[in-house]
């Protein structure tokens, strides 16, 4: 009997896992989608929107938890990129389900530099399909470019911690060239 219990209850869960799956595929976000606004706790406390950063492209990246290997890892390769950043006028804003006191905490151990913002209620990770698993409830490791415009410029559902943010700004410095290339041509 509590064999059948057990095996009823896996395949709940699984049912479970798969309805929210399809629930995430038919909101899920996509190059050219406007991103969604946000009002989030910023790591002082402050909060902070979505849209006072468009004046400059925003790499808005959701990781599971501070001060784990791997988020570290991400969030340290941002650190060491981030004059690189700076220069090419791109906002870098980390996000996780933390509270903005363990992101004080983990800002200040690893000196990082850019904005870490906190979405306990789990609601723009949601907005973000920056969750998954069984009823939505863990964080997904993604990350979001969002051009000057408030469009989504490029979506990473693929993360290698050591070399994404590398590869990100890799990424947005040619679509800048590229961009003032084409505006030469047109002039």
């Amino acid at each position: 009997m509590k064999t059948i219990i057990i095996s009823l209850m896996i395949m709940l869960s699984l049912g479970c896992v798969t309805a929210s799956e399809k629930e995430n595929s038919k909101m899920k976000l996509k190059v050219g989608d406007k991103a969604p606004e946000f009002k989030l706790k910023d790591d002082t406390g402050a909060t902070r929107t979505l849209s006072e950063f468009k004046v400059d492209d925003v790499v808005l990246y959701f990781y599971p938890k501070n001060d784990t290997p791997g988020c570290t890892k991400e969030a340290c390769g941002f650190r060491d990129n981030y004059q690189g950043y700076i220069d090419n006028e791109i906002t870098v804003l980390g996000v996780s389900f933390d509270s903005v006191e363990s992101h004080k905490a983990f800002k200040e151990k690893y000196n990082l530099p850019f904005i870490l913002l906190s979405d306990e209620k789990k609601e723009v990770a949601k907005a973000y399909g920056a969750v998954g698993g069984l009823f939505s409830m863990f964080p997904k490791r993604i990350t979001f470019l969002i051009d000057e415009n408030g469009k989504i410029s490029h979506i990473y559902d693929k993360v290698a911690v050591t070399e994404h943010a590398e590869e990100i700004l890799e990424v947005l410095i040619k679509n800048k060239d590229d961009q003032s290339k084409k505006e030469g041509d047109e002039k």
